[in-house]
């Protein structure tokens, strides 16, 4: 089972297993067993089924975007859907699309999202911390990464020279200046 690592706001990181399978965008209807995160786009044509509504309050359907997913065009849609779904993540096709940053920030910022918020894909020990900066706080690396290496990530720096989703600033000073 692959692993998950979760840094939740205000939390200590841990690691645990992933229970979620990932219902590729090519797929055929899925078998709504176990826990699925669904393509957004599926969710569009389905929203109004009742198995895929009782599935999400269930906390069992969650939805995934894709890297270019127009999220403002479907606000209406997606604020109704946040009220359902219990985990929503952000596909990151190759390491260096970084459009699911920007999701990840509209979905925290502009539409209110508390939930978990999930990195998966082409996800690189080296995207981390920016990722958690802008609101993501689950992480399924790909197979290729180190789960050791990755977890190290989140101790590398005491300070915060920007405010970002998780924290302000530190108020750093220097000697003698007081600054």
């Amino acid at each position: 089972m692959p692993k998950l690592i979760r840094y939740p706001k205000g939390q200590a990181v841990s690691v645990l297993d992933d229970e979620w399978q990932v219902l590729a965008i090519d797929a055929a209807e899925p078998v709504l067993e176990g826990k699925i995160l669904i393509p957004f786009r599926l969710w569009l044509s389905h929203a109004s089924n009742l198995a895929y509504q009782e599935k999400a309050l269930a906390g069992h359907l969650g939805v995934w975007f894709e890297s270019d997913a127009d999220i403002l065009a479907h606000r209406e849609i997606i604020l109704a859907g946040l009220k359902l779904w219990p985990l929503v993540a952000i596909d990151f096709p190759i390491f260096r699309d970084g459009r699911g940053f920007s999701t990840a920030a509209l979905l925290r910022e502009r539409f209110g999202w508390k939930g978990e918020l999930r990195a998966i894909g082409d996800v690189l020990v080296d995207q981390l911390l920016q990722l958690a900066k802008v609101g993501f706080d689950g992480f399924v690396l790909r197979a290729d990464q180190q789960l050791e290496t990755a977890l190290r990530q989140f101790d590398l720096f005491e300070h915060r020279l920007q405010n970002d989703w998780r924290a302000q600033r530190s108020q750093l000073t220097t000697l003698g200046t007081g600054v």
